[in-house]
């Protein structure tokens, strides 16, 4: 905005135009009143018999007869009753993605297509950034159908007057409190109590605005009740026209009978100050740490006698009204006695105008943005003009200069020197590439013997961890071995060993889920591991399942009392086998990714004659190890098994004969569960030396530390 640029703010409402000017004095941080107009229609625009858009035209006309607007911005309000305002609390959410939350919920708060409309939006006070999140953000939506935002721009755009800024009348009505009864001022902290809450009430002619504010957050309602319903009552139980009445609602005390007229307005008062009540009681109630401190009137119908004494008396709040603009200066504006007893409808002017001087907190518009865009690419061609000209004459300055440059090394006078100087670049090229070439062979050649020679260390370590699986792995003992129930053998098969490097193990444990990770020690749920490291995958499987023990020896709950636990000891000493290192090494964060249940039919004795081969649903083929293509094997081996039964081979169980003829035997079955698992756990590898400084962090004794396997 230009240097003391002069801001206009114009409200068009039913009964008149109201217009102030407005300038800001920056030496003297002061808003200065410079001139005003109130301008009232002949006729209220609600009558029946008006025509509002003559009434209107004629007004603008009046206002633009007796003002200079020219090379004043120009701000304009429109009715609270027919915009829309809604207050959202967003979720915890990124500073960057508030405009991509904001437009969702605007789809869901307003209910048409958001072409339909012209809407903006604004944070408001109360929410923090704290790691680049917005937390306990409160946002403003506020919105109007195009059509009536195009049907209010229409007469000022047919006497060419370029409107710079669209307000809703209630956030005039925040900026007039915020900036002259509150005190707040841009880029100052608020020192108010925000507990503490003001109320609003604009009564206008059809309907009354309230906004309650504690100088952040906002809450708007409208209320149907304006001065016209006190008019249509007196009206009605006076038997008067309307003009009539109108000018006896003005003039109460000085009728020839005030009582009657009060008994007469009575009914609208007591419905007024209900519908007041009950928007103050919804309030309260969204708003439970709020508390009322205030109650301020304004518009021209709060001058309707006795109105201010009874809200005060019912509401239990001091009721003040906006008759005094104490941040204001200008005594040639203030001191106007016209301007005085119409001051109070001059709120919202005074709150748009101030916002069009950048004055107050709220930013939000409602000016169509192919408007906005427009005028802006305008009122920027000029200086596109003047940039492109003087890039013009600089680019002729240039070519001439260069122009000179070029004919003192002209190809005619160092074409032949030039041409040697290129021969000779070419062969150095041709020389560097060949060296590149065969240094490249060299350094590969050197990196392949210091992998076969150099590496000796780094193997231990890989035979170490290796070492270290083998012994987490259950394993029968003793009198155990010669046990032929598989599912009672304690054994885990590892089909598949896979690793896989991280320069950053970090990777890995963000991409787990929640739910893998809540079986990892506590330590390590706690502390995701860091830097450059591996990542083991086992893919194995076992047979083990005792129903008698449901909580350990069954599925991968055996997996998890076992080959896991001891992955998650500090060592690990099975019988016969020296104590191995398992987190002592580096192995850490071991967890159980998936696990998958079959159940198979197993025959001990064979399969039985005619059973065809191959099985559907999970089961085992019947039939011994022949039926998977094996000769003579073990009867009903497992797969992933080696054959150690008695009994099949290739073409199935044979059946005993009584006196020539055949007697079948009752096929005895058995049925098996397999259970494959994937297991994953980090190894960052800890030299010997190191271990020896490196104790548990959570163990208090050796049989903590160290667990029997077996």
């Amino acid at each position: 905005m230009a240097e003391n640029q002069a801001v206009w703010g114009i409200e068009i409402g039913q009964a008149g135009l109201k217009a102030i000017r407005l300038r800001y004095a920056e030496a003297a941080d002061q808003v200065i009143a410079v001139a005003f107009d109130y301008i009232p229609h002949p006729k209220i625009l609600s009558q029946p018999d008006a025509v509002p858009d003559e009434l209107i035209s004629q007004a603008l006309e009046t206002f633009l007869s007796r003002n200079e607007i020219k090379g004043d911005l120009i701000s304009i309000s429109v009715p609270g009753q027919t915009s829309l305002a809604r207050f959202i609390q967003l979720p915890p959410v990124q500073s960057n993605r508030v405009p991509e939350i904001v437009k969702y919920e605007a789809k869901q708060q307003i209910p048409f297509a958001l072409e339909d409309v012209i809407w903006d939006y604004q944070p408001l006070g109360g929410g923090v950034e704290e790691s680049g999140y917005m937390l306990d953000a409160e946002v403003g939506i506020f919105a109007m159908k195009r059509d009536q935002v195009l049907q209010t721009l229409q007469p000022f755009v047919a006497r060419k007057i370029e409107v710079e800024l669209i307000q809703i009348a209630p956030l005039g009505l925040y900026n007039t409190l915020c900036y002259d009864s509150l005190g707040m001022r841009v880029g100052q902290e608020f020192e108010g109590n925000p507990e503490e809450s003001s109320i609003v009430v604009d009564m206008g002619a059809d309907s009354t605005t309230l906004m309650v504010t504690n100088g952040s957050k906002i809450w708007i309602r409208n209320v149907p009740i304006g001065g016209n319903h006190f008019t249509r009552a007196l009206t009605k139980e006076m038997k008067l026209t309307f003009a009539k009445a109108e000018h006896l609602k003005c003039n109460a005390t000085r009728s020839e009978d005030p009582r009657a007229v009060f008994q007469a307005l009575r009914p609208v008062f007591n419905d007024y100050v209900s519908e007041i009540q009950r928007s103050i009681g919804y309030f309260s109630s969204v708003n439970r740490d709020a508390k009322i401190s205030k109650v301020y009137g304004t518009g021209n119908g709060f001058k309707l006698a006795g109105l201010q004494k009874f809200l005060q008396q019912n509401l239990q709040y001091e009721v003040e009204r906006l008759d005094d603009f104490q941040a204001l200066v200008g005594d040639a504006v203030l001191n106007e006695p016209l301007f005085q007893d119409n001051i109070l409808t001059f709120t919202v002017p005074y709150g748009i105008a101030l916002q069009a001087l950048q004055q107050t907190s709220i930013r939000t518009s409602l000016l169509p943005p192919e408007i906005a865009t427009a005028r802006k690419i305008r009122r920027k061609k000029p200086w596109a003009v003047v940039t492109a000209a003087a890039l013009l004459v600089g680019l002729c300055i240039s070519a001439v200069g260069y122009s000179n440059v070029a004919n003192s090394v002209s190809t005619e006078r160092f074409g032949s020197v030039e041409s040697k100087v290129k021969n000779l670049t070419t062969q150095v090229s041709g020389y560097k590439s060949s060296y590149d070439s065969a240094e490249s062979e060299f350094t590969s050649l050197i990196e392949t013997g210091n992998k076969l020679v150099w590496n000796l260390e780094t193997r231990d370590d890989w035979l170490e961890v290796f070492k270290s699986i083998n012994e987490c792995l259950p394993r029968d003992i003793g009198d155990e071995l010669d046990n032929e129930k598989i599912e009672q053998s304690k054994r885990i098969k590892l089909p598949g060993i896979t690793v896989k490097h991280y320069a950053d193990l970090n990777e890995w444990f963000e991409q787990l889920p929640t739910q893998a990770k809540s079986i990892m020690l506590k330590e390590d749920q706690d502390k995701a591991p860091e830097g450059e490291g591996f990542v083991f995958t086992l893919n194995g499987l076992h047979y083990h399942h005792d129903e008698s023990k449901p909580t350990t020896d069954i599925g991968a709950l055996y997996v998890h009392e076992t080959l896991l636990k001891n992955l998650q000891s500090w060592t690990v000493k099975n019988p016969n086998s020296p104590l191995v290192d398992v987190r002592k090494m580096g192995i850490s964060h071991a967890i159980i990714l998936s696990d998958e249940r079959n159940r198979f039919e197993f025959y001990p004795d064979g399969r039985p004659r005619g059973m065809h081969r191959g099985g559907e649903g999970g089961n085992f083929a019947p039939g011994g190890f022949g039926g998977f293509g094996g000769r003579g094997g073990a009867g009903g081996a497992l797969p992933g098994q080696e054959a150690g039964f008695a009994g099949g081979g290739l073409g199935g169980a044979r059946r005993p004969r009584i006196g020539g003829n055949r007697v079948e035997k009752e096929a005895k079955v058995m049925p098996i569960h397999q259970t494959k698992f994937i297991l994953e756990f980090v190894w960052k590898p800890i030299p010997v030396l190191d271990r020896l400084e490196k104790q548990p962090e959570t163990s208090s004794s050796e049989e903590e530390e160290t667990v029997e396997a077996g």
